[in-house]
């Protein structure tokens, strides 16, 4: 679409309906020195040809996912997107679709949230999911906020294993002095035991714990789980979806919440979103979910129907009685989440994520090999994991990219230095690995 500038006449007639003679009048209201007394620093204007070429320009001066073999992970994955996916969230009816107040007319958009939280109920083990989220931090937020409303206490505990911007995005909502957060050490890649349960021993209301941990780490959900209810603390497991095909779900360690980034399902990377959060809970917690849920009915004619069916929203109900101040869903994103898991099926989606930890186990078996990386601790790990560069961590990672090859994503750490964590997908093949490690050696 084109923008269709107004004419001379019609700008004369609205500022005469409004009473004044010239644009400037407007703004007599405003104090001259908040006024801006020169002439924009703007080009000249530019042809729509001479436009294109300029902004193509720019976009040229990114290197796009596609065009370097990429290892980089840290809460975004390169992963194959089939192309149904985009043939589908691309019909107009989705791709322009607004919130579906009225179900008579949303019946398609309907049925596919509540498709996707069906699928993401069958892969976390829980009893109901909302219609998605604004991201996986935000997610992890409003599980927390969830748990204090639940327990009728203030007071959380988070996992160092949690990737660190979504405590930072917990910690920026507990300044309201709503909640207090406590943040649990490690031990090693994983979450300290003892250190929970000590924590676990005043009154909290949630343990929050990432699985795997942002260090790539697998956690013993069965153990802390297991200290949260000890404790009277609800139990909340941020997952990562692609391995929720493979491992047993957070619901089999009886989770009371489950949230994770969904941008691995179907949505590009995108220079880093959007993607999308996802929110699942045990019934008996749903009065106090955030967001919103499609559920099924029949209509008049004993057809079946779908409905908005819990909207704990400040635009739905009362503002003091609302759950969250989220404004909507990620609907798009769902879809692409919904319809990339009905093409890959869940064998495939099993066989996705055992592509990816083979691989990436191969990967760190090789990269130890070299003599270049060493692994600051043991223990299971999925797809992704973190190595300590025997060198400049930063020098190598450039010169890597130089050389097409996206060398993880590098970590800082008191204890290890500088680490590199990488994410090892199913798109990367066996001779782009060797490829790399012979590039490793070669420094």
């Amino acid at each position: 679409m084109r923008h269709i500038s107004i004419t001379c006449e019609q700008r004369e007639a609205m500022l005469a309906a409004v009473g004044v003679e010239r644009i400037e009048d407007l703004f007599c209201d405003v104090p001259p020195e908040a006024m801006l007394s020169r002439p924009l620093d703007l080009d000249e204007g530019l042809s729509e040809i001479d436009l294109v070429r300029r902004l193509r320009s720019l976009a040229d001066a990114n290197t796009s996912a596609s065009s370097l073999v990429g290892f980089a992970g840290a809460g975004c994955y390169d992963h194959y997107i089939p192309s149904v996916v985009d043939h589908v969230i691309r019909r107009p009816e989705f791709f322009t679709a607004y919130t579906p107040y009225q179900p008579e007319v949303s019946q398609g958009t309907l049925q596919a949230i509540y498709e996707y939280q069906t699928m993401i109920c069958e892969l976390t083990g829980m009893d109901v999911a909302n219609a998605s989220m604004y991201d996986g931090a935000t997610a992890f937020v409003e599980a927390a906020l969830m748990a204090c409303r639940l327990k009728k206490r203030s007071r959380v505990l988070v996992s160092d294993g949690v990737h660190p911007e979504w405590i930072e995005t917990l910690e920026t909502y507990a300044d309201s002095g709503l909640i207090e957060v406590e943040v649990i050490d490690r031990a090693g890649s994983t979450t300290s035991h003892e250190a929970v349960a000590s924590a676990l021993a005043t009154d909290a209301a949630a343990l929050l714990v990432a699985n795997p941990c942002f260090l790539g780490g697998i956690e013993d959900l069965e153990t802390l789980g297991g200290l949260a209810r000890d404790a009277g603390a609800l139990f909340v497991v941020a997952a990562n979806p692609i391995l929720l095909g493979v491992v047993e779900p957070p619901g089999v360690f009886r989770a009371d919440i489950v949230v994770g980034e969904g941008q691995p399902f179907g949505c590009p990377m995108s220079l880093g979103g959007p993607g999308l959060g996802f929110f699942a809970c045990r019934s008996e917690h749903v009065r106090q979910m955030p967001g919103r849920v499609v559920g099924r009915t029949v209509d008049v004619d004993g057809n079946d129907a779908f409905v908005l069916t819990l909207s704990t929203r400040e635009q739905h109900i009362r503002r003091e009685k609302a759950t969250s101040n989220i404004c909507s869903n990620h609907a798009l994103n769902a879809l692409a989440a919904g319809v990339y898991l009905s093409a890959v099926g869940r064998d495939g989606l099993a066989q996705i994520a055992r592509s990816c930890v083979s691989k990436a186990h191969y990967l760190r078996a090789r990269l130890l090999e070299t003599g270049r990386f060493s692994s600051p601790w043991e223990g299971p790990f999925g797809y992704e994991f973190a190595l300590a560069y025997d060198g400049d961590a930063f020098e190598m990672h450039d010169r890597m990219r130089e050389r097409g090859i996206l060398a993880g994503v590098i970590i800082e750490s008191d204890d290890h230095g500088d680490l590199v964590l990488f994410a090892v997908t199913e798109k990367r093949t066996r001779d782009e690995m060797d490829a790399f490690v012979a590039e490793v050696i070669s420094l």
